[in-house]
């Protein structure tokens, strides 16, 4: 139900495009195509469900800031699509290089596409192969799930269902629960006595019981395998699997309960349910928690090692893995001194180039908890940081200004507060908004504030002379203080 990205540029109807890879993605041109798809539309990537190659006119993309184009690549990788091919030419000369950055740190190729050619025919050609590799792919599909059907029925276990499995897709099979702990495993028939590790394609289906993941079935396909073909005998083993998990290893009730209170949270339901969900997974009805939001192309892979920090530095904590989100949720005790320490942790946590981390506000009690992951993603919605880690108490004013005033009203107070350094900065092209902002952050620390700025002493003095110049004077023990805190953070979301 696949083909690769450099078959599928080898196409007649696409080859007449000379495409052309731009950036250094590895093993770009062997990255499985599912379909491929058209648009125009910037905010496509919701839409679509991973595995795409997306063609582009990049009429629309050429209007829009660098910001937003490195936005776009960003969300498309996000959704795990297998390659964007942009037609370069009037409207788009050159594939921009912020984008093309973007793009190669999110490991997402980008092919360029040197002739007009009719989308249409493309997508008729490729897609019709696809959809004829389907049709069989789907029988053999149905041939595998019903052999592990038989051999459930003659008392097998999940070693044995994995292996019927392995042995008619030839990927390694292993299905591990949410915590990360392998419930049963089989080699695939190119592979030793257990799962490889390295090399080939690793897939994952969801293996719910009862309507809650129970757990997660990962597929390791070889270099030469057959994904399309695993994928689907995969998704048709859930029900199997989901019934052996029934019959012979039932989940814990309080890692189902967490696993359903993370859902509760995500889809923010009302605090009875959360009130009854809590304590039921072990978070006590009252205690204090912190959301947070983990962004990455390797969301789900990330989990195991979450949850294995969470062990370490909360009492308490569950979590959900969906599409390219991680969120999860902690029970921090006595409130700052936990945080603070998780937030260390994270920092030190491995994760994909690109990935953003956020971790949101004390909430006081269960009850908060949406609250939290509400204010945990709308900072990294906002878009002030590229990736790492941030706490999301350190951004409270930008999301205020962000959510009650319009863009005008925080311009209009940008510019009477502040107008005079930005207008300097740009015609001297002096970085003076940006070292007000270091100073005041700071708390007024001149020293401190030069360190982060690599300045010497002087130079800080010198800079900060000329500010005031501009300001209207020291505003340290005056009202004016606030005032240009403020409107340097405003500032920040109106940064292009």
């Amino acid at each position: 139900m696949s083909i690769l990205l450099g078959e599928a540029l080898e196409r007649e109807s696409l080859k007449a495009a000379e495409p052309r890879l731009l950036n250094s993605v590895a093993d770009a041109l062997t990255r499985p195509v599912r379909w491929v798809h058209s648009s125009e539309v910037l905010d496509i990537a919701p839409l679509l469900s991973g595995g795409e190659l997306l063609l582009s006119g990049g009429q629309a993309l050429a209007l829009e800031t660098g910001e937003r184009q490195t936005e776009y690549v960003r969300e498309l990788a996000a959704r795990g699509i297998a390659a964007l091919a942009l037609e370069t030419g009037p409207a788009l000369p050159e594939v921009p290089a912020g984008m093309l950055q973007a793009a190669e740190a999110a490991g997402l190729p980008v092919i360029e596409l040197r002739h007009v050619v009719p989308f249409v025919a493309v997508m008729q050609e490729i897609n019709s192969l696809l959809v004829s590799e389907s049709v069989e792919q789907l029988q053999r599909g149905d041939q595998t799930s019903h052999a592990m059907a038989a051999e459930l029925a003659h008392g097998g276990g999940l070693d044995q269902l994995l292996a019927v499995l392995a042995e008619r897709t030839g990927a390694s099979a292993r299905l591990v629960s949410p915590s990360g702990l392998t419930l049963g495993s089989a080699a695939g028939s190119a592979a030793g006595s257990a799962p490889p590790v390295d090399g080939g394609r690793l897939m994952t289906v969801d293996v719910p019981v009862r309507g809650v993941l129970a757990a997660r079935l990962e597929l390791h396909v070889p270099d030469g395998g057959d994904s399309g073909l695993a994928q689907v005998a995969g998704e048709r083993s859930v029900d199997i699997l989901g019934l052996a998990l029934l019959q012979r290893m039932p989940p814990g009730l309080r890692e189902l309960a967490g696993i359903e209170l993370m859902r509760a949270i995500n889809s923010g339901s009302q605090s009875w349910q959360l009130q009854q969900l809590g304590p039921a997974s072990g978070f006590p009805t009252n205690g204090q928690v912190a959301a947070l939001v983990i962004r990455s192309t390797g969301a789900g892979h990330l989990r195991s090692a979450l949850d294995a920090l969470l062990r370490v530095h909360v009492p308490h904590s569950a979590s959900y893995a969906d599409n390219a989100e991680l969120i999860a949720l902690a029970s921090v005790g006595d409130g700052a001194a936990t945080r603070t320490a998780l937030m260390d942790a994270l920092r030190a946590l491995e994760m994909p180039a690109g990935s953003a981390v956020a971790l949101g506000p004390v909430g006081k009690g269960i009850d908060e908890a949406p609250w939290s992951l509400a204010q945990a993603r709308r900072t990294l919605d906002l878009g002030l940081v590229g990736g790492g880690v941030v706490d999301a108490e350190a951004f409270a004013v930008e999301r205020l200004a962000e959510e009650h005033l319009d863009p005008a009203t925080r311009d209009g107070f940008v510019q009477r507060q502040l107008g005079a350094v930005v207008e300097h900065d740009q015609l001297r092209r002096s970085e003076l908004l940006r070292t007000l902002t270091v100073w005041l952050d700071t708390g007024c620390n001149t020293a401190q504030a030069a360190r982060e700025l690599h300045l010497e002493r002087q130079s800080m003095h010198h800079r900060l002379q000329r500010i005031f110049e501009l300001c209207g004077g020291d505003p340290r023990g005056t009202g004016r203080l606030a005032a240009l805190h403020l409107a340097t953070r405003l500032a920040r979301l109106s940064a292009p």
